[in-house]
């Protein structure tokens, strides 16, 4: 739980029991809590008891993205102070499956989308 998830609400509040039902997050008295971890965020709780995913999204350094058009947003797993500040890739040169060398800057103004994976 927690990694690589993708919660997708038409509402920007949520119950909180849906919300660590897909996160491992938990809203308690002290903040929000996974295992050991409490960030602190009373402002997160609405007077109705939901949460606002906005706030929570901050708080918890989890990537929220908006889709005004269809009203829909999502968020993924936190990142715990490591999100990127920038959707600027690195230049990158790895072999291709030919073993030629690949820039990723040859793709510059495409959208890409790049998946990595480790056995550990």
């Amino acid at each position: 739980m927690g990694y690589g998830f993708v919660m997708i609400t038409h509402d920007l509040m949520i119950d909180p029991a849906a919300f660590e039902a897909r996160t491992g997050w938990a809203s308690k008295p002290e903040g929000l809590c996974k295992g050991a971890i409490c960030v602190p965020a009373p402002e997160a709780v609405g007077s109705d008891g939901r949460l606002d995913l906005t706030v929570v999204a901050d708080k918890l350094g989890m990537p929220i993205v908006q889709d005004p058009s269809s009203g829909f947003s999502a968020i993924g797993p936190e990142a715990l102070g490591h999100a990127l500040s920038t959707a600027v890739a690195p230049d990158l040169e790895l072999p291709d499956a030919d073993g030629n060398p690949f820039r990723l800057s040859s793709l510059h103004g495409r959208k890409v989308l790049l998946v990595a994976w480790a056995s550990w």
